[in-house]
Protein backbone atom coordinates (compact mmCIF):
# COMPACT_ATOMS: atom_id res chain seq x y z
CA UNK A 1 0.00 0.00 0.00
CA UNK A 2 1.30 3.31 -0.75
CA UNK A 3 1.17 6.89 1.32
CA UNK A 4 -1.65 7.84 -0.93
CA UNK A 5 -3.36 5.13 -0.63
CA UNK A 6 -2.99 4.87 3.20
CA UNK A 7 -4.21 9.24 3.64
CA UNK A 8 -7.24 8.20 1.96
CA UNK A 9 -8.11 5.40 4.32
CA UNK A 10 -7.48 7.13 6.83
CA UNK A 11 -9.20 10.16 6.13
CA UNK A 12 -12.17 7.86 5.22
CA UNK A 13 -11.62 6.31 9.16
CA UNK A 14 -11.13 9.52 10.91
CA UNK A 15 -15.11 9.74 12.50
CA UNK A 16 -15.00 6.58 13.52
CA UNK A 17 -11.85 6.75 14.83
CA UNK A 18 -12.55 9.55 16.81
CA UNK A 19 -16.34 8.25 17.70
CA UNK A 20 -14.36 4.64 18.97
CA UNK A 21 -11.76 6.88 20.84
CA UNK A 22 -14.27 9.56 22.85
CA UNK A 23 -16.71 6.53 23.88
CA UNK A 24 -13.82 4.51 25.65
CA UNK A 25 -12.30 8.10 26.96
CA UNK A 26 -14.79 10.52 27.38
CA UNK A 27 -12.20 13.38 26.99
CA UNK A 28 -11.46 14.93 23.74
CA UNK A 29 -8.11 15.43 23.86
CA UNK A 30 -7.04 11.98 25.43
CA UNK A 31 -8.91 10.85 22.70
CA UNK A 32 -7.67 12.90 19.57
CA UNK A 33 -3.92 11.74 20.88
CA UNK A 34 -4.88 8.54 20.96
CA UNK A 35 -6.10 8.75 17.31
CA UNK A 36 -3.02 10.14 16.34
CA UNK A 37 -0.89 7.81 18.01
CA UNK A 38 -2.76 4.79 16.56
CA UNK A 39 -2.36 6.36 12.82
CA UNK A 40 1.23 6.63 13.27
CA UNK A 41 1.46 3.40 14.31
CA UNK A 42 -0.30 1.74 11.76
CA UNK A 43 1.83 3.60 9.21
CA UNK A 44 4.95 2.54 10.90
CA UNK A 45 3.49 -0.91 10.93
CA UNK A 46 1.65 -0.95 7.06
CA UNK A 47 4.13 -3.63 6.09
CA UNK A 48 2.67 -6.26 8.70
CA UNK A 49 -1.00 -5.69 7.30
CA UNK A 50 -1.67 -8.84 5.13
CA UNK A 51 -4.71 -7.83 3.31
CA UNK A 52 -5.48 -4.33 2.54
CA UNK A 53 -9.38 -5.28 2.47
CA UNK A 54 -8.90 -4.96 6.56
CA UNK A 55 -7.51 -2.28 6.74
CA UNK A 56 -10.05 -0.20 8.71
CA UNK A 57 -10.30 -3.46 11.45
CA UNK A 58 -6.69 -3.41 12.13
CA UNK A 59 -6.69 0.23 12.37
CA UNK A 60 -9.51 0.55 14.66
CA UNK A 61 -7.57 -2.38 16.47
CA UNK A 62 -4.54 0.07 16.75
CA UNK A 63 -6.44 2.61 18.43
CA UNK A 64 -8.49 0.39 20.71
CA UNK A 65 -5.33 -0.94 22.10
CA UNK A 66 -4.11 2.75 22.03
CA UNK A 67 -7.43 3.45 24.48
CA UNK A 68 -6.48 1.01 26.69
CA UNK A 69 -3.02 2.09 27.15
CA UNK A 70 -4.20 5.48 27.82
CA UNK A 71 -6.85 3.83 30.58
CA UNK A 72 -3.73 2.16 32.34
CA UNK A 73 -1.86 4.94 32.19
CA UNK A 74 -3.89 7.45 33.51
CA UNK A 75 -6.06 5.79 35.22
CA UNK A 76 -9.83 4.71 34.51
CA UNK A 77 -11.23 7.27 37.47
CA UNK A 78 -9.10 10.07 36.33
CA UNK A 79 -10.53 9.95 32.69
CA UNK A 80 -14.03 9.37 33.44
CA UNK A 81 -15.79 12.83 33.65
CA UNK A 82 -19.86 12.87 32.94
CA UNK A 83 -19.96 15.99 32.21
CA UNK A 84 -18.43 15.25 28.46
CA UNK A 85 -20.48 13.25 26.55
CA UNK A 86 -18.59 11.40 23.44
CA UNK A 87 -19.43 12.71 19.95
CA UNK A 88 -22.45 10.69 18.78
CA UNK A 89 -24.83 12.96 19.02
CA UNK A 90 -27.45 14.16 16.01
CA UNK A 91 -24.56 16.27 15.13
CA UNK A 92 -22.57 13.64 13.79
CA UNK A 93 -25.29 10.78 12.79
CA UNK A 94 -28.39 12.52 12.18
CA UNK A 95 -29.73 8.44 13.14
CA UNK A 96 -28.77 9.26 16.99
CA UNK A 97 -30.99 11.86 18.68
CA UNK A 98 -29.54 13.18 22.24
CA UNK A 99 -31.17 11.16 24.55
CA UNK A 100 -30.28 8.06 22.75
CA UNK A 101 -26.74 9.00 22.53
CA UNK A 102 -26.59 10.00 26.42
CA UNK A 103 -28.21 6.38 26.74
CA UNK A 104 -25.19 4.98 24.82
CA UNK A 105 -23.08 7.07 26.88
CA UNK A 106 -24.75 4.96 30.29
CA UNK A 107 -23.93 1.62 29.46
CA UNK A 108 -20.91 -0.31 30.45
CA UNK A 109 -17.62 0.22 28.25
CA UNK A 110 -17.67 -3.17 26.47
CA UNK A 111 -21.20 -3.12 26.02
CA UNK A 112 -20.97 0.72 25.04
CA UNK A 113 -18.57 0.16 22.59
CA UNK A 114 -19.82 -3.21 20.39
CA UNK A 115 -23.08 -0.84 20.24
CA UNK A 116 -21.12 1.98 18.55
CA UNK A 117 -19.29 0.16 16.35
CA UNK A 118 -22.56 -2.11 15.11
CA UNK A 119 -25.11 0.82 15.28
CA UNK A 120 -23.05 3.84 14.61
CA UNK A 121 -20.26 2.41 12.93
CA UNK A 122 -21.92 -0.01 10.54
CA UNK A 123 -19.56 -2.56 11.51
CA UNK A 124 -20.76 -6.33 10.43
CA UNK A 125 -20.63 -9.02 13.70
CA UNK A 126 -17.39 -10.83 12.27
CA UNK A 127 -15.58 -7.45 11.74
CA UNK A 128 -16.30 -5.86 16.18
CA UNK A 129 -15.49 -9.84 16.81
CA UNK A 130 -12.02 -9.43 14.84
CA UNK A 131 -11.16 -5.86 16.18
CA UNK A 132 -12.30 -6.95 19.85
CA UNK A 133 -10.25 -10.05 19.43
CA UNK A 134 -13.74 -11.76 21.47
CA UNK A 135 -15.71 -14.76 19.98
CA UNK A 136 -19.04 -14.28 17.89
CA UNK A 137 -20.81 -15.22 20.71
CA UNK A 138 -19.60 -12.72 23.12
CA UNK A 139 -20.03 -9.77 20.08
CA UNK A 140 -23.91 -10.74 20.05
CA UNK A 141 -24.28 -11.29 23.63
CA UNK A 142 -23.10 -7.63 24.53
CA UNK A 143 -25.33 -6.48 21.31
CA UNK A 144 -28.22 -8.17 22.81
CA UNK A 145 -27.31 -6.73 26.30
CA UNK A 146 -27.04 -3.17 24.90
CA UNK A 147 -30.21 -3.03 23.17
CA UNK A 148 -32.07 -4.50 26.54
CA UNK A 149 -30.35 -1.96 28.41
CA UNK A 150 -31.12 0.99 25.78
CA UNK A 151 -34.96 -0.36 26.30
CA UNK A 152 -34.70 -0.14 30.00
CA UNK A 153 -33.18 3.18 29.81
CA UNK A 154 -35.20 4.95 26.91
CA UNK A 155 -39.17 3.65 28.00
Amino acid sequence: MDVNKFEQLVRTSADTLYRVSMSMLKNEHDAQDCVSEAILKAYENLHKLKKEEFFRTWLVRILINECKSTLKKKGKSELIDDTKLPEISSRDNPYINVEIGEAIDSLPEKIRLVIIMFYVEDYSIKEIKRVLNIPEGTVKSRLSKGRALLKEQLE
